[in-house]
């Protein structure tokens, strides 16, 4: 990719109505643009970075089991009726529309209830369990705050997956596997280190369900955690009889402010029942079919990323959602046949053994091309110049550690195999 045929260009300065790190920092680099509060364009950086963290997501999805299928933004009220969540008393962040006709509609803010309907029509016997279904799709939710930049949004993708199954303890088997799905893809994405297991209230479905909660400055919960045993409890259910519980004590937990970036439920029957989703069991007697909740915002994460592993620089993307793996800024492409040359041969190289590579061709300073690098981010900085030429070697710079090594083109293609 030509950095010069990306249509974006790099602002100097933080955009006047946001006050999360995120959004400034994404906005200046390029990688998203601010519509209105809470509803943001990814342009063709953060598309590429939303991409690889949707396709960490799905790759985790589908190795447990899960099948993805899309639904609908537009909801029937029927089912949501059924279950009382209609009721505004009680979800109070609906986007509600009509048709010309007068009928009203909702546009989707989850799909619990959409998705046991439609099991009905593929659920009728013990024998048809467990089914794992999950999506990546556009929510919409009427938030009353949106200043977390892509951490919190009125328009945003989210990954829901649901389980059906038979029995409970077919249910909490999955339920574990999802848990360490979830470890699994937070890792992956760059906040393995960051993100822990936090007990949060059940609600009305279970004693617990869990969060995943990303150690944050500018988070807005509050967890009590136990950095030796991984697992936190979240300020709502901190008290002593959970503490009990989980074998805690108040005296080993550190108190922080954190970002929840995911969250699993076990759901019981409460909407099988209200929906009348049925099976018969071996023993021919009927049963509601049991379900759980599985949600991550791929937006959301990305934000998290952004707000917990920038520098005074700019961001910092882990290797497995950068956009590019190698940001090859040539000094004078334009003007110099013999840099453009080497730069061309690097990038075929480069691209030969499976990197990705943007190549910052822009007649531009070296002052605003290295800049403009440690903006965007991305992990491994080339230098290619005349000087480079002369030598021989070509400078590399790593984002996180900020190393800088000059290595021969054979060594070079080495080190960023390894």
């Amino acid at each position: 990719m030509l950095q010069s045929k990306l249509f974006t260009k790099v602002r100097r300065e933080d955009p006047k109505d946001e006050v999360a790190k995120n959004a400034k920092l994404l906005i200046r680099a390029g990688f998203i643009n601010k519509e209105l509060a809470g509803v943001y364009a990814y342009l063709p950086l953060g598309l590429r970075v939303l991409n690889k963290i949707n396709n960490i997501i799905r790759e985790e999805m589908i190795a447990i089991g899960g099948v993805e299928l899309s639904m609908t933004a537009l909801q029937n009220p029927e089912p949501w009726k059924a279950s009382g969540r209609w009721d505004e008393a009680k979800v109070d962040n609906w986007f509600k529309t009509k048709l010309r006709e007068g009928a009203e509609l909702g546009l989707g803010f989850t799909h619990e209830e959409p998705l046991a309907l439609l099991m009905k029509n593929h659920i009728n016997s013990y024998r048809d369990l467990p089914i794992y279904v999950f999506q990546l799709q556009t929510k919409f939710r009427n938030e009353e705050r949106a200043k977390s930049g892509i951490m919190r949004g009125r328009e945003f993708l989210m990954k829901d997956l649901y389980s059906f199954n038979k029995s409970q303890t077919e249910m909490d088997i999955f339920y574990e596997q999802a848990k360490q799905a979830y470890i699994n893809i937070f890792t992956r994405a760059g906040l393995g280190d960051q993100t822990f297991v936090t007990f949060a209230s059940g609600g009305s479905f279970a004693k617990y369900s869990h969060e995943f909660q990303t150690v944050c400055e500018s988070g807005e919960d509050t967890i009590y955690l136990s950095r030796a045993k991984k697992i936190a409890v979240n300020k709502e259910v901190y008290n002593d009889e959970v503490l009990a519980d989980l074998g805690l004590s108040r005296a080993e937990l550190e108190e922080v402010k954190a970002v929840e970036v995911g969250n699993i439920f076990k759901l019981g029957t409460r909407f099988s029942e209200a929906l009348e989703l049925n099976f018969v069991d071996e023993d021919g007697s009927k049963k509601p079919v049991i379900m759980g909740s599985y949600g991550i915002g791929p937006g959301r994460l990305m934000g998290t990323v952004v707000e917990t592993l920038a520098d005074e620089a700019g961001i910092v993307w882990p290797t497995n959602i950068a956009p590019f793996d190698v940001h090859l800024v040539a000094l004078d492409y334009v003007k110099n046949e013999a840099v453009k040359k080497s730069a061309d041969n690097l990038v075929a190289e480069l691209e030969k053994a499976g990197l990705e590579v943007l190549i910052d061709d822009r007649d531009a300073s070296a002052g605003a091309k290295f800049s403009d690098a440690d903006l965007i981010g991305i992990p491994a900085r080339l230098v290619i110049s005349q000087k480079t030429l002369d030598s021989g070697k070509i400078e590399w710079k790593d984002r996180k550690t900020g190393e800088v090594k000059n290595l021969s083109a054979g060594e070079l293609l080495t080190a960023l195999a390894k």
